[in-house]
């Protein structure tokens, strides 16, 4: 047996004989003419078997099933990368005689009525190449994130997600006995990206996050990635940037890195201006209410429909399919977020809103450790002395400048570059209220 080279290389060896190896991912077995095709980590290559003994080794081999192939490759535009494999010997190296659960050589269904199903087949399915090339992106955006980041002089941390308490208020918390104590699981790395401010001055983390809210929504998990990104000596203008910049930069790289992947779910390339058209709450409640004729002005939130009928009017007439929301009402505002110095009937907090749903929360934090104090009290109804708070408090009280950050969620963003219709489509093994498996 020779080298092992890859699928995606075998077109740059014509002429030549040498080895393939991989799972079967498809067999056509026509009697004279037979044709199987292998994938491996490059991709998918397809190989003609017309010798009987050969033909003989694959009887009963399921798809799955390990294989070593070695043949002359010979040029043929038909066949994936242009190219195939003639007289092969092959080689069982991991025999499959259980037939899969679902058919994998072709795209999967993901009507939402099929979810379930393929879900509960995840392990299998994801052998799927189309499948296979969504996380493909999602590890390409996690690195364009990093790269970014460190390019913009950010340092990553990891955090613990073993909690003392539900320290963030809001989202309920995943409760569980830790040695005789009641502790939590991570609603996200908010108060540590905070503490790494007086580290580093610039930090990030991409963390896995917990959230017990019992929603069954297109755009909603139990268990979810968290990008968390915490700046010093920054102005909310120059934090509005940067997650700009960020978005930008990651939609840029991965077209770059991985278009094939992409255009397996025929996506589309987003419109991302370098500067992200930005509007107060009340200017889209305002503009929606009169294009719709439903009045939501007043209200202290967008709706999901506002959410969506946002993108398209900033598509159309902003230049963007992302835009700010700005100047959200103190009384929503987190105990940490810190009150606009100009208006103090607003926070300093922005959403990015990409492709019609909320993909990142952004804000100023309060800095000044008395006022911190108080609107814990105030706001949260926390204790300064309780584990959950102390640790946190002492890096205000030893010193932070005037700093903010954002957490924007992987898969929401994986989802929408994409263009999935699920949240949970862009999870490996998804993890919402009616699933614990696989």
């Amino acid at each position: 047996m020779g080298t092992r080279i890859l699928t995606n290389s075998i077109a740059e060896h014509v002429g030549e004989t040498i080895t393939i190896q991989g799972w079967l991912h498809k067999k056509r077995l026509l009697g004279g003419l037979n044709f199987i095709t292998l994938r491996d980590r490059g991709g998918l290559a397809q190989s003609l078997i017309d010798n009987k003994d050969e033909v003989e080794k694959l009887r009963g081999m399921q798809i799955g099933t390990v294989l070593s192939l070695s043949g002359t490759v010979v040029a043929d535009e038909r066949a994936p990368g242009g190219a195939e494999l003639h007289d092969v010997t092959v080689e069982v190296l991991v025999p499959v005689t259980a037939e899969p659960p679902i058919e994998i050589d072709k795209p999967l269904d993901h009507k939402s009525e099929n979810l379930d199903t393929l879900f509960e087949h995840r392990v299998i399915g994801l052998r799927n190449v189309q499948e296979a090339a969504i996380f493909k992106v999602q590890s390409a955006i996690k690195e364009a994130v990093r790269v970014y980041l460190r390019e913009n002089d950010f340092t990553e941390f990891i955090s613990p997600k073993l909690l003392p308490g539900a320290t963030e208020g809001g989202a309920e918390v995943f409760k569980l006995d830790y040695f005789g104590k009641e502790a939590t699981l991570a609603q996200s790395g908010q108060f540590y990206k905070q503490m790494m401010v007086g580290v580093f001055e610039r930090a990030f983390e991409i963390n896995p996050t917990y959230r017990a809210e019992p929603s069954a929504t297109t755009r909603h998990m139990t268990e979810f990635t968290h990008i968390d990104v915490e700046m010093g000596f920054v102005t909310f203008d120059e934090l509005l940037n940067i997650v700009g910049g960020l978005l930008k930069a990651v939609s840029e790289s991965i077209w770059d890195t991985n278009e094939a992947d992409l255009k397996k779910w025929n996506a589309v390339k987003p419109r991302i201006p370098d500067v992200i058209p930005r509007l107060t709450l009340e200017e889209i409640h305002e503009l929606y209410s009169k294009a719709n004729g439903e009045d939501t002005r007043g209200e202290k939130d967008l709706r999901p429909d506002e959410e969506r009928w946002v993108t398209e009017y900033a598509k159309k007439n902003l230049g963007s399919e992302a835009v700010l929301v700005t100047e959200w009402p103190v009384s929503e505002m987190k105990f940490y977020h810190k009150v606009s110095a100009e208006n103090p009937e607003v926070a300093e907090r922005a959403d990015l809103i990409f492709r019609g749903v909320e993909i990142a929360t952004i804000s100023m934090r309060e800095h000044r450790y008395d006022q911190l104090v108080e609107q814990l009290r105030t706001l949260a109804g926390g204790d300064p002395e309780a584990e959950g708070f102390k640790y946190y408090l002492q890096a205000f009280k030893y010193g932070l400048p005037a700093h903010g950050g954002f957490g924007m969620g992987l898969e929401r963003l994986t989802q929408k570059m994409i263009g999935l219709n699920n949240v949970k489509e862009a999870s490996l093994f998804p993890r919402d209220i009616n699933r614990l498996n696989p």
